[in-house]
């Protein structure tokens, strides 16, 4: 079968599509023929190996596994003996974690980990795109963060995959959602239920004098220390993009009952953490209560290219690698 395979970390030249044997379900484990898989910010950091501690369960000085992508969606082709809750043409999506290995035509998983079967209205590749921005984003509005009805939330990068998903999970939730992003994203942003937006190239959240009970900065750019102006007398900021700066900022605010700094790699949480999400995102996408929105669409043989698009920095929402189509 054909994977995507990084073969050095840095630039997308590194990343080949190779001819790898296909997996062999063991027992608790089911086989998916992939249909759609991601390509997130997270894969490309983990491209970089950025940060550079990432390096000691990536591989000191190149990748140890090298297997491409987390986010998947696909049909069951086989399953182990003792296989339980799937069978073979069973729709599902889920994520395979550290493991990676979801740029592929075919991925085996363990079937009580992070997958579930896919609503029959879900598209394959909206349904592959749950395990980054919208289930990382309900982590951190539920769980790293508690958000009340009422509050207000700003959400920084809130045209991206996590931004996208966190405006109408905060507007589900019963909050006033303020969405920083770029000019042309204004009209997407607001179309999600963003009460107001704010055009980073024209104006500084931090410097407006307003203040907010959650500054949730999706894609890392502005510090905690940037952010204390515009936080409430006891308002969070959280992150999911980790550095030394709010490492710190995490430790030494961690028991004030003041303004305060949380960051949480969602993807390593254990799957009675994660599974109950993804199945409330299949439930909520059922119900037409989340859009899901895809930027760009790559066949697999273009994952290079689909690397090179999140570079820069300007996605709007999700980028999906059609599998199948490739595969067929």
């Amino acid at each position: 079968m054909k994977a995507v395979v990084c073969t050095a970390y840095g630039s997308p030249k590194h990343l080949q599509i190779q001819e790898v044997p296909l997996p062999v379900p063991k027992d608790n484990e089911i086989l998916v023929e992939v249909h759609a898989s991601t390509v997130t910010t997270a894969d490309t950091m983990m491209r970089r190996a950025d940060p550079f501690i990432s390096r000691l369960f990536l591989g000191l000085f190149k990748p140890k596994n090298g297997r491409m992508g987390t986010g998947f969606a696909g049909v069951v082709a086989a399953v182990g003996p003792k296989v339980k809750d799937f069978e073979p043409g069973d729709a599902v999506f889920g994520e395979t974690g550290v493991a990676f290995g979801a740029n592929a035509e075919y991925v085996t998983i363990a079937e009580d980990y992070v997958v579930t079967h896919k609503p029959e209205s879900v598209s394959f590749e909206a349904a592959a795109t749950m395990t980054d921005g919208p289930m990382t984003s309900l982590n951190f509005l539920t769980n790293v963060h508690q958000l009340k009805a009422g509050q207000h939330v700003l959400i920084n990068g809130a045209s991206g995959s996590l931004g996208t998903a966190a405006i109408q999970l905060a507007k589900h939730m019963g909050t006033e959602v303020t969405a920083v992003c770029g000019p042309k994203n204004a009209e997407l942003v607001r179309s999600l239920g963003a009460d107001h937006v704010i055009d980073y190239h024209q104006t500084d959240f931090t410097t407006t004098g307003d203040t907010y009970d959650v500054i949730y900065d999706t894609v890392g750019k502005r510090s905690f220390a940037e952010c204390k102006p515009a936080l409430k007398a006891t308002g969070a900021y959280i992150s999911p993009v980790l550095n030394i700066k709010l490492l710190f900022n995490m430790l030494f605010t961690k028991k004030g009952k003041g303004k305060s700094a949380s960051f949480e790699a969602t993807g390593l949480q254990p799957a009675n953490v994660l599974r109950p999400m993804l199945e409330k995102l299949a439930n909520m996408l059922e119900d037409n209560q989340l859009e899901v929105v895809i930027d760009r669409q790559y066949p697999l043989a273009e994952a290079p290219t689909a690397h090179e698009y999140v570079d820069t920095g300007h996605k709007r929402g999700n980028v999906v690698l059609a599998v199948k189509a490739t595969a067929a």
